[in-house]
């Protein structure tokens, strides 16, 4: 029996944003997930040592069903050894390296049909993001990184203005990652006891869909989605197709992917977006034709 894909999160940002504390928090409360998470170095995600159950080579198992392994140098034998690890994790997480393009591990996710890509989270520093998009040198890194994000999480304070001029660079939601920001629901989607219809959580919203209808072919879920309300900038699962099957509906930011399969289910739909940009009850009516 074929596996399902294994969903993919690229976390982004350029040196000292705060991403290994994103990702400490996630590993600390993943939520019943079995996360991996792929790092450049150990010695930056100083995890708590309750948390850790053994450490042997390049990989750290968790107490919690989590594992973390160092990234190496050939990015596709590491996607590789994710994908045939037993049991499957849940949810593999990249960390691009500071000066990396994140987009380009994206790429890869895309090549690969094994994997779900679920899109790029950008984390800046709030405070010190004007100076260093300002340096000619590494402005247009920076910068670049904040471009292909599908949703910013900014850090560390920084000027009432940021976030504008975040969102109109990136075109994506952004977000202040705060104490009580639930990381893990905003990085890797949908919670496991999310409930129906709509559930909000720190500052992430949620709406979902489930049942035996709507059933639509593809050319009219594709102008549903098309018309998707503001803010929504994640959406997944499955809605019936007439021809039998379902539609697998995967939308990160801009992008909507489907993929027609012939597995007999439920339409099933999870909507994630941001409080403040995104409305639950407005996304529920859009979804129904209301």
């Amino acid at each position: 029996m074929s596996l399902p894909p294994l969903p993919l999160t690229v976390i982004g940002g350029y040196l000292g944003a705060g991403k290994t504390t994103l990702i400490n928090r996630m590993l600390r409360a993943p939520g019943g997930r079995r996360i991996m998470v792929m790092v450049n170095d150990f010695g930056a995600i100083n995890i708590d040592a309750e948390l850790i159950e053994a450490a042997e080579g390049d990989m750290m198992s968790l107490t919690n069903g989590c594992v973390c392994c160092t990234m190496g140098a050939d990015l596709f034998m590491a996607l590789g050894d994710a994908l045939d690890r037993r049991p499957r994790p849940d949810h593999l997480v990249i960390e691009a390296s500071g000066i990396a393009d994140p987009s380009r591990i994206a790429m890869a996710a895309r090549a690969e049909p094994e994997l779900a890509y679920e899109g790029i989270v950008t984390v800046v520093d709030g405070g010190e993001f004007p100076r260093l998009a300002a340096d000619a040198q590494i402005g247009p890194q920076i910068e670049g990184q904040v471009r292909a994000a599908d949703l910013v999480l900014v850090t560390k304070g920084g000027a009432p203005d940021l976030d504008l001029r975040l969102s109109v660079l990136s075109g994506a939601p952004v977000a202040r990652l705060e104490e009580g920001t639930d990381a893990t629901t905003l990085l890797l989607g949908q919670a496991r006891d999310a409930k129906l219809p709509v559930e909000g959580r720190g500052h992430a919203a949620h709406v979902s869909w489930q049942g035996t209808g709507p059933v639509m072919d593809r050319a009219t879920l594709e102008a549903r989605l098309a018309a998707r309300p503001p803010g929504l900038y994640r959406l997944k699962g499955w809605v019936r197709a007439p021809e039998g099957g379902v539609h697998e509906v995967q939308v990160v930011g801009a992008g909507v992917t489907l993929r027609h399969l012939r597995e007999a289910r439920e339409t099933q739909l999870v909507g994630i977006g941001l409080r403040g940009t995104f409305d639950p009850a407005e996304a529920d009516r859009w979804w129904r034709g209301g």
